[in-house]
């Protein structure tokens, strides 16, 4: 499908459609942080503050889903609500746009299909919590997320807190590194690890203002060098976790998983949850904060790229 035609799926509010028509910098904001990745009340105040985090940093915010057989590109109030509270909802990455478009059911959009969403639309930066990857025991059960290739071929840049630290982050960067996807440390050597700012593990370079990173992506893309940017961005100081006690957090709740045979997409939501439990809810704050930092760095990358 080319744009042309894809353009008939693609819905955008008011807001959207001014930015694009000005040439105005804008974000792309992912749905499945709102339907899966937290719970209720916690998602739906997440969802409107970074919107306006994004609004105060000088750049649009565009959170992107689908419904009734659309491609929204931009939720108003009562869109944004019923991905935060129907029970529905359907995880949706690169594979499962047809069968939802066609059945017209709500699907929340991943990574990858966030991405999708973005470049149809002409956006070319997105905001998200951490990337999928690699999963633990990968090279075994073959659990690779499809935001990896998608970061392979979509021209559209990712800020996040790194890879979700459930994920095996040794193996999600070589498969970035096979495929040609920088993964930039946004004032950082290391690449961070979500709740952690560590991880054990470097980056490709270190970029420490919005303007680097923006002439560095326009620079890729002009060369035709197509496919994503990781831009890592560190949860803040104040609101991270420490490496090792997360990690044996995660190392408990992964067995947890394997033992209850939980496979697949329903994976990382049994996960986050039970890490929540695990924290006694510190897991989710974190989450929370890191969401609204790269939702501000990727605002003023966005206004950068425009300047």
């Amino acid at each position: 499908m080319n744009a042309n035609q894809a353009s008939q799926y693609l819905t955008f509010t008011d807001e959207v459609k001014d930015a694009l028509a000005n040439n105005k910098p804008i974000v792309a904001l992912e749905t499945t942080i709102i339907s899966h990745g937290m719970p209720y009340p916690q998602n739906i105040e997440m969802a409107r503050k970074v919107e306006q985090i994004i609004r105060d940093n000088g750049a649009v915010p565009a959170t992107i889903g689908l419904l009734d057989g659309r491609i929204k590109i931009g939720l108003n109030e009562q869109e944004l609500e019923a991905f935060a509270t129907n029970k529905q909802v359907e995880k949706v990455s690169r594979r499962d746009f047809p069968y939802i478009l066609s059945s017209g059911k709500i699907g929340a959009t991943t990574v990858a299909a966030t991405m999708i969403g973005a470049a149809l639309a002409g956006i070319e930066v997105f905001a998200t919590g951490g990337i999928g990857g690699v999963h633990r025991e990968g090279e075994t059960t073959m659990d690779i997320s499809a935001d990896l290739t998608e970061l392979a071929h979509t021209n559209v840049a990712v800020v996040c807190a790194g890879a979700k630290s459930i994920l095996d982050i040794g193996r999600t960067l070589e498969f970035l590194e096979t495929h040609g996807v920088p993964v930039v440390g946004y004032k950082t050597d290391e690449f961070p690890s979500f709740y952690a700012r560590e991880s054990g593990f470097g980056v490709d370079f270190r970029l420490d203002e919005p303007a680097q990173v923006a002439d560095a992506l326009r620079k890729k893309w002009e060369l035709g060098l197509n496919g994503g940017a990781i831009i890592a961005n560190p949860v803040p100081e104040e609101s991270a976790l420490k490496h090792a006690e997360i990690e044996s957090v995660i190392q408990q709740a992964l067995d947890e998983a394997k033992a209850q045979n939980i496979t697949g997409k329903k994976v990382t939501p049994f996960l986050l949850a039970r890490i929540k439990e695990l924290t006694g809810g510190k897991s989710l704050e974190t989450n929370i904060a890191l969401v609204y930092h790269n939702a501000q760095v990727a605002a003023q990358i966005a206004v950068a790229l425009k300047a």
